[in-house]
């Protein structure tokens, strides 16, 4: 905890508020302030007042690994941190520092703590999720479908095949007048033939034949 690094060194001041000392309650204010989101100076408690303010600040009766945990009596408090270090402010005859007794010395008749993996001003564990949260499963990004295939335009019907202007007829060749186009009959061979002659047609009779009787 930085604020711990800020302090340590700093006399013991009965009552004091300041990051210029304070006494062991006053420490265990600050600790508390911090590891539940508030600011760490003015709004201290003292022994007499401990139990009440930590409640508010959500700690619980007892101690636990991994948690701030505060112990006290009538006359002293000190304070454990949740990798372990003590803290403390007026034991012996020194101001706060890191070290003595802290939270689990025989002498306290109360414990109380608050389980946090990380406190809001430790900047290694800022977004860390809380220790005793099982970490998300991971999930793999969804598989996107391939894109659709390219279709090729549709291939375009060849145009129509120009066709070549009719063939004209050559004019008809010129006949001299009165001659028939070529080919043609002329107008007296379309007449029918006129019958054969009878033989006996024009001719005198042949005189019977006289047979005796």
């Amino acid at each position: 905890m930085s604020l711990i690094g800020q302090v340590s060194g700093t006399p013991y001041i009965p009552g004091g508020d300041t990051p210029a000392g304070t006494d062991c309650s006053g420490l265990a204010s600050w600790v508390a302030n911090v590891a539940s989101g508030r600011p760490a100076f003015g709004s201290r408690f003292n022994t007499g007042n401990m139990e009440s303010a930590l409640l508010a600040r959500g700690f619980r009766y007892g101690t636990a690994p991994d948690a701030v945990v505060i112990g006290w009596n009538g006359g002293h408090a000190a304070v454990t941190l949740p990798d372990g270090t003590p803290v403390s402010s007026g034991e012996s005859g020194t101001g706060v520092r890191i070290g003595g007794g802290g939270a689990y010395q025989p002498q306290f008749t109360n414990h109380m703590y608050l389980p946090v993996a990380f406190t809001p001003e430790d900047p290694d564990a800022a977004g860390a999720p809380p220790a005793d949260l099982p970490p998300a499963e991971a999930h793999s990004d969804p598989v996107e479908a391939p894109p659709a295939e390219a279709h090729s335009d549709p291939v375009e019907a060849p145009p129509a095949e120009a066709h070549s202007d009719p063939v004209e007829a050559p004019p008809a060749e010129a006949l001299p007048d009165g001659q028939p186009p070529v080919g043609l009959p002329d107008e007296g061979a379309l007449e029918p033939p006129a019958p054969p002659a009878d033989p006996g047609a024009g001719s005198d009779p042949e005189p019977a034949t006289s047979v005796p009787v």
